[in-house]
């Protein structure tokens, strides 16, 4: 039985936020997209999370969101988790990308798969749910539409798997809750149905102009990845600080990240490919 999961890194194509509710959450229509790469998850015998990999020390293993998704699962099944989990933690933490959302996706599908549980039941949807709004879609880690929080989730076809891509990050964290207190409140209106590229070039991520606002980075790397040759989109993703750009094909994607790891040899990288 595979006991290794990867908790891919999430990528939002577009991110409108349509309005703030009476809860204090944000609905938004997004396009979830997902990377071949991430976080590395495993099972150990020892209880508890250990953590490696280069971003082990940007993280609290005693309080992490695959401790507690291992805690809510045990609860749903009526039974303690035997064991533990050890890390890899090769994505940036605050990042836009998912990295703990993604992680804690991981740890869900490893113990279904431990129990025989399918993780498509609707229960462990709502349990992915309860640990956060990007969850569920990790837990599918496929494209998807995202309405409500984000866990309103539609299938998405017509997104070129293997699709190249480059995540190019700052090595600076952006915590999400600043970012939403800064949206104008404007709705900017709908993201489009149908072809998922059209839509995505068509949309926008209503959290850019907020975070260049609080991390004024964003915007270069932004105006770098417009600049590429052979770039058909580029985006903030999430929250920030990740950008992200699709290319036409590999050369052009690993030409862009030379040039821009060559100007900024200090930023994080990962040429890679849709899932």
């Amino acid at each position: 039985m595979e006991s290794v999961e990867t908790g891919f890194a999430k990528i939002n194509l577009a991110l409108h936020v349509r309005r703030r509710d009476d809860d204090g959450y944000h609905a938004i229509e997004t396009l979830f997209a997902f990377a071949g790469d991430g976080d590395r998850l495993s099972l150990a015998a020892a209880p508890g999370l250990s953590v490696g990999g280069p971003f082990a020390a940007a993280l609290d293993g005693s309080d992490n969101l695959v401790t507690r998704a291992a805690e809510g699962f045990a609860r749903l099944v009526g039974r303690p988790v035997e064991g533990g989990f050890h890390l890899e933690k090769i994505l940036p933490v605050a990042a836009g990308i998912g990295g703990g959302s993604a992680d804690a996706a991981a740890a869900l599908r490893l113990l279904c798969r431990r129990e025989g549980i399918d993780p498509a039941e609707p229960r462990i949807h709502d349990l992915a749910a309860s640990l956060g709004a990007d969850v569920p879609a990790c837990l599918v880690s496929r494209p998807m539409r995202g309405e409500g929080r984000g866990d309103r989730l539609v299938p998405v076809k017509g997104l070129p798997s293997g699709q190249p891509l480059l995540l190019v990050n700052p090595m600076r964290p952006l915590a999400t809750g600043p970012v939403f207190a800064h949206w104008d409140g404007i709705d900017r209106g709908p993201l489009d149905e149908g072809d998922p590229i059209a839509a995505a070039r068509a949309g926008r991520n209503d959290l850019e102009i907020p975070a260049i606002e609080i991390l004024p980075i964003i915007g270069e790397i932004l105006t770098l990845l417009h600049a590429q040759q052979g770039v058909l989109l580029a985006r903030m993703s999430g929250s920030g600080a990740t950008c992200f750009g699709l290319f036409e094909d590999d050369a052009a994607r690993d030409v862009a990240a030379a040039a821009i790891a060559a100007e900024h040899p200090n930023w994080w990288l990962l040429p890679t490919r849709l899932r």
